[in-house]
């Protein structure tokens, strides 16, 4: 049964959530005065009543129930204590909810919100999140608010390949950050987001300067701020071909950061660390079956959709290395059945690696496919991927050729 403040008080916050005035809520078939006195607890609702705002509101005349997790403050420690799928849910019901009335509230709500989006690997959603979290911090008109958003969402359009955009938004949230002097790990935070983008878009000494500052920055600490700067620093190396500082700064970051402080980053240091091994020259098969495997047992306490594509498109691609080609289709096959919830760059992976089966058999679409992903990534403004592209397409043209020559040869 719905009883007085609490109905009111309900009913106020999805009238406003929906951006109606009382008059509009209210319609021909009821009068303002009226629903003005509902909202204030003033009056107890009758059904017809109950039955009537739920109409307009497009509900059901349960939906005025306070949600199961009560208030949004109430929803936000669940979501921050056990961080559970109903948890989330619960918080996702509260904000709608809740209306305007508390806008640093509702933006830590829709922090946590993305960040469960993030941790899925559903950058979608996270997007759409962010979005609405970067307009309710200019609202506010705290920097440290529009920087932490600004920095979340280039971080995002980075991972869904939109790169122009996400440099634009990590370079705001860059100068916004100097120009007001906050705290290191915002600056730090700001750093990481624009390296991972200005690598992406092929600005490499901006990339390495920055990169540098980073690690300056966070030295003497060994946390999950400072792991992740190390593995962007060796991200950075490594496009810059590099190998050997990339895989320092790597093996630093395995070596010091504990898989207590945080298991998701520690498990991707050692996918990153895997995708080194298969990249730098030469090879490395043995060393990144040991990340592969020191990785592997992890999922069962972290198991996400996206980390597990992770895992299987990098046993892909040391299948594709060690000549195993009839396993990394079938490891392809296993990644074409499911939603991806990978980035962008990691989705293209996956293709040119379709690709490079398809020339490996002898199938000539698979150099037109190529062709058409390096070409789409320039359009992108992704100049560091359609450069790996290009080669990739270089060096397999190379060895179907060199393939030619030996059948002929009769070697």
């Amino acid at each position: 049964m719905l009883h007085q403040p609490a109905f009111g008080r309900r009913l106020r916050k999805l009238r406003q959530a929906r951006g109606l005035s009382q008059t509009a809520l209210a319609g021909d078939g009821m009068s303002t005065g009226y629903l003005s006195r509902l909202e204030s607890g003033a009056r107890q609702p009758t059904d017809r009543a109950v039955a009537h705002l739920a109409e307009r509101l497009g509900l059901e005349p349960a939906d005025f129930e306070e949600p199961a997790g009560g208030s949004l403050a109430h929803a936000l420690t669940l979501v921050a204590s056990t961080g559970s799928e109903a948890a989330t849910e619960t918080l996702r019901d509260a904000l709608a909810a809740e209306g305007h009335e508390a806008p640093v509230l509702r933006w830590q709500a829709l922090w946590q919100l993305a960040r469960q989006r993030r941790v899925q690997g559903d950058h979608v959603g996270e997007r759409e999140d962010l979005e609405e979290l970067v307009r309710l911090g200019e609202a506010v008109g705290l920097v440290a608010l529009r920087v932490r958003g600004l920095t979340r969402l280039a971080r995002c359009l980075r991972s869904l390949g939109e790169i122009t955009a996400a440099l634009d938004a990590a370079m705001t949230a860059h100068h916004l950050a100097r120009e007001d002097d906050l705290e290191v790990e915002d600056r730090a935070a700001v750093l990481l987001a624009l390296v991972s983008v200005e690598a992406e878009a092929g600005r490499m000494p901006d990339a390495r300067a920055h990169a540098d500052e980073l690690v300056e920055l966070v030295a003497g600490r060994s946390d999950a701020l400072w792991a992740e700067s190390m593995w962007t620093a060796a991200a950075v190396r490594l496009r810059q071909g590099d190998h050997a500082a990339a895989e320092a700064y790597l093996e630093e970051a395995l070596e010091k950061f504990g898989s207590s402080e945080d298991l998701v980053l520690w498990l991707r240091l050692r996918l990153a660390a895997g995708r080194l091994h298969l990249q730098k020259l030469p090879a490395d098969a043995v060393a990144a079956e040991r990340c592969v495997s020191a990785a592997e047992p992890a999922l069962a306490f972290v198991d996400t959709a996206g980390l597990r594509q992770e895992l299987t498109a990098l046993k892909a691609d040391l299948a594709f290395l060690t000549a195993r080609y009839d396993d990394a289709r079938v490891l392809l096959g296993e990644l074409a059945e499911v939603e991806p919830r990978m980035t962008y760059r990691d989705r293209v992976r996956l293709d040119i690696l379709r690709h490079q089966l398809r020339i490996r058999s002898g199938d000539e679409s698979g150099v037109q496919g190529l062709r058409a992903l390096a070409t789409q990534a320039q359009a992108d403004a992704n100049i560091d991927l359609a450069a790996d592209i290009w080669r990739i397409l270089a060096e397999s043209l190379a060895q179907s050729a060199a393939d030619r020559g030996a059948a002929a040869s009769g070697v």
